[in-house]
């Protein structure tokens, strides 16, 4: 059996089973649940990390700043990791393919219809980075974080928004993109102390030069 036959015939599987738990979409509970899921949206993420960022600045705390820098940096990599892919393929969310019967998977140029932008998962994506960049910053907010971000893509499902795949693959480019957030701004620290300890040392050069015992 060719790859091409596999992969339509895992993602018709796919299809039906995200299509049974999708059912569930207009249950009160799962209602209330996916609209909370709405937090991880790209303006709620970007105010919270903002917030952190004024907070630690506030208060005087490095580390708050230094983890809302994380966070904001970790949701802007996650955004644009995800936007790519969107423009790229074409998938049709599983309660529009409910709807209309038809679930549409294919490389294309990206559709305009935010019912066939269904991979990958841009909330998840957002969620797992942000969580991701907290655990990094704040270890006893660690599990609260992380299980926030589960919650956020496991509510996907039942909501009708995303599939399996579409939610793993937002959770890896969440990943991934903090990953690389946090090599940048752990990077940005040792460049900017590195540039502050070369300014004392010169004040110091030019104070005993100017005052030799």
């Amino acid at each position: 059996m060719g790859a091409k036959k596999k992969a339509k015939q895992a993602a018709r599987a796919e299809h039906e089973l995200t299509g049974k738990v999708a059912t569930m979409r207009d249950r009160t509970p799962v209602a209330l649940l996916g609209a909370a899921s709405e937090v991880a949206d790209q303006p709620p993420l970007v105010i919270v990390s903002l917030a952190t960022i004024g907070a630690g600045l506030v208060l005087r705390r490095p580390a708050a700043v230094r983890t809302g820098a994380r966070m904001l940096l970790a949701h802007a990599l996650a955004t644009g990791g995800k936007t790519l892919l969107k423009r790229t393929i074409d998938r049709t969310r599983p309660r529009r393919a409910l709807a209309d019967g038809r679930h549409r998977a294919a490389k294309n140029k990206g559709a305009r219809d935010t019912d066939l932008n269904s991979f990958p998962s841009g909330h998840t994506a957002g969620a797992v980075a942000v969580a991701q960049a907290v655990a990094g910053g704040a270890n006893g907010l660690a599990a609260p974080a992380r299980g926030a971000a589960i919650a956020v893509g496991a509510m996907q499902l039942p909501y009708g928004k995303h599939y399996v795949s579409d939610v793993l693959a937002g959770a890896a480019i969440g990943w991934l993109a903090e990953n690389i957030a946090a090599r940048l701004v752990n990077g940005g620290e040792r460049a900017l102390l590195t540039v502050r300890e070369g300014r004392a040392d010169r004040r110091a050069l030019a104070e005993a030069e100017a005052h030799p015992s």
